[in-house]
C-alpha cells in the first residue's frame, strides 16, 4: 500500500510542470483587472494562458504590442485568452476607451 502512495505522489508531481497555467484579468466598465487602478501591472510565467474575462456591459477589446502583438474582437461579453510564448513586457489597451491600459510582465 505505502508503495502504490509513494508511486502515486511521485507521478502527481511529475505531471505537475506539464499542467497548463492559466490567469485571469476582469475586464469591468472601462477598466482593466480592478476599478481604481488606473495602470495595473499582471506578472506571469512563460507559457501561462492569460483569459480576460468581460464582466461590465460596454464593449472592449484586447490589444497587446510588445515581444508579441495580439487582438481580440470587440466584445460586450465572453472571454479572450493568449498563451504567452514570448519573454518580456506588453502594454494592454481596449482601442475604444483611451483610459484602459495595462501592464503585462511575462517573466
Amino acid at each position: 500500500m505505502r508503495l502504490l502512495l509513494i508511486a502515486l505522489v511521485l507521478t502527481l508531481v511529475a505531471a505537475a510542470p506539464a499542467a497548463a497555467r492559466t490567469r485571469s484579468v476582469k475586464i469591468g466598465d472601462n477598466y482593466f483587472v480592478r476599478l481604481g487602478n488606473p495602470k495595473p501591472t499582471v506578472k506571469v510565467r512563460k507559457g501561462t494562458t492569460v483569459r480576460w474575462n468581460w464582466t461590465g456591459s460596454h464593449s472592449h477589446n484586447v490589444v497587446g504590442s510588445g515581444p508579441a502583438s495580439f487582438q481580440s474582437a470587440l466584445k460586450r461579453s465572453g472571454h479572450f485568452a493568449k498563451k504567452m510564448k514570448k519573454r518580456g513586457t506588453y502594454t494592454v489597451i481596449c482601442q475604444i476607451h483611451s483610459g484602459m491600459k495595462m501592464k503585462l510582465k511575462v517573466t
